[in-house]
């Protein structure tokens, strides 16, 4: 947790900020002084500066190009947002601070960014989140009252911003390692980089944690200064190298398995805008959502495909007693945390009455597709001549692959 705060403050220092809009004051016609408010009788596009907290090359940062194309579209072009890649104007740890300020319109990245302000922002997703998976934690956000205390806990730590949550995440690895993963003892002395809750995770599973945002994960470990890491999905890893540092990836993980994005504006800055401009923005992000899900399918599949044949990577699925041990530590972390911080406590009973009801009726009605996948895509035995068959077979034993790991 020291050294994402760290990083965080580091990126709270001040930037210079040019002028995005300017407004007259009606009745004087002297320049408006502070944050520009959309004046009345503006003629001309909006323009917004927004910042990812994404290297330009991640696939993130494409999902924040996504919107802002949305947006500019479905305003016909009265107010066009063009993004920067992280560290354009300020750290990925600093984004929160430098929209809050005015010195971006705006920015998109994870809700566990901000941990280090208020550890209650990571339970948007940086946890076992009772069973929820993040299309079900946006639902909670939207209709089980998350909205409310995320407002509530922005407006605590003196955050101008107005956020929105979305794009649900696939459930993100265990990690990139140097051997496979068997037992939970194998996390101990493990130099390891993850963030937000994640911290304590795998701190109880011994290991010893750094948090990094996505682009300096790679070179870490390139220069040993980390052993093992995880980050998010198969492109985002393939395109920052994780599969030149590291062939060995474990599948599955309580840590972050129900994570989504965040896109923020400056408080200020939205409210000031026309009611049907505030509520087009709304629906570009469900909008955003949705495709970034499909888009995700899409290149998720290519790329974990070409991991495994161009790059050589070896996946494993995380075993059990590692995601139980994942659930056991956790247990403590709540109770810990939630007895340390009251929006921690409100925010987890409030989570924990959601997924009651909407991962029970989950379970009970949503087939798994293991069954029909195997059923036409899963290799089938050659038939045996009838002379062969009718001899029954020794006992054999042979070792389980990779791919079969994974089932």
């Amino acid at each position: 947790m020291t050294d994402q705060k760290n990083v965080q403050e580091k990126g709270a220092q001040k930037v210079s900020r040019r002028n995005i809009l300017k407004a007259a004051v009606a009745a004087g016609g002297a320049a408006a002084l502070g944050f520009p408010m959309i004046a009345k009788g503006q003629t001309g596009p909006i323009t917004m500066r927004f910042q990812s907290t994404w290297p330009q090359k991640d696939i993130f940062h494409e999902y924040a190009l996504d919107f802002a194309h949305k947006v500019n579209d479905m305003t016909g072009g009265d107010l066009k947002i063009d993004v920067l890649p992280a560290g354009a104007v300020v750290p990925a740890f600093g984004l929160l601070d430098a929209v809050s300020k005015g010195t971006l319109d705006g920015g998109h990245g994870v809700l566990v960014y901000h941990y280090g302000k208020q550890n209650a922002l990571a339970m948007w997703g940086s946890s076992p989140a009772f069973g929820m998976d993040a299309n079900t934690m946006l639902a909670w956000h939207k209709y089980g009252g998350g909205k409310e205390l995320l407002n509530r806990i922005y407006a605590s730590i003196g955050a101008n911003v107005v956020s929105f949550p979305y794009g649900p995440m696939p459930t993100q690895p265990f990690g990139w390692f140097k051997k496979p993963i068997t037992k939970p003892d194998d996390m101990k002395g493990l130099k390891f980089r993850t963030v937000g809750i994640s911290i304590d995770l795998y701190t109880g599973m011994g290991a010893a944690v750094n948090a990094l945002p996505g682009g300096e994960i790679v070179p870490a470990m390139d220069r040993g200064l980390l052993d093992a890491a995880e980050f998010n999905n198969a492109s985002s890893d393939r395109i920052l190298g994780f599969a030149d540092v590291s062939k060995v990836c474990m599948l599955q993980s309580y840590h972050q398995n129900a994570e989504q994005l965040e896109i923020t504006f400056n408080k200020t800055k939205f409210d000031g805008l026309p009611a049907k401009m505030k509520a087009l923005i709304e629906y570009a992000v469900e909008a955003a959502s949705a495709d970034m899900s499909w888009k995700a399918i899409h290149r998720y599949s290519q790329d974990y495909i070409e991991l495994q044949t161009k790059d050589k990577v070896r996946f494993y699925k995380t075993p059990d007693s590692v995601l139980q041990k994942q659930l056991d530590i956790f247990d403590g972390v709540l109770a810990k945390y939630s007895a340390q911080n009251p929006f921690f406590k409100e925010i987890a009973e409030s989570q924990r009455k959601f997924a009651g009801r909407a991962v029970k009726w989950y379970l009970d009605t949503q087939l798994s597709g293991r069954m029909a996948y195997n059923h036409y895509f899963a290799k089938k035995p050659a038939a045996k001549p009838a002379a062969a068959a009718a001899k029954p077979a020794a006992p054999t034993a042979k070792p389980v692959t990779p791919a079969e790991k994974k089932g």
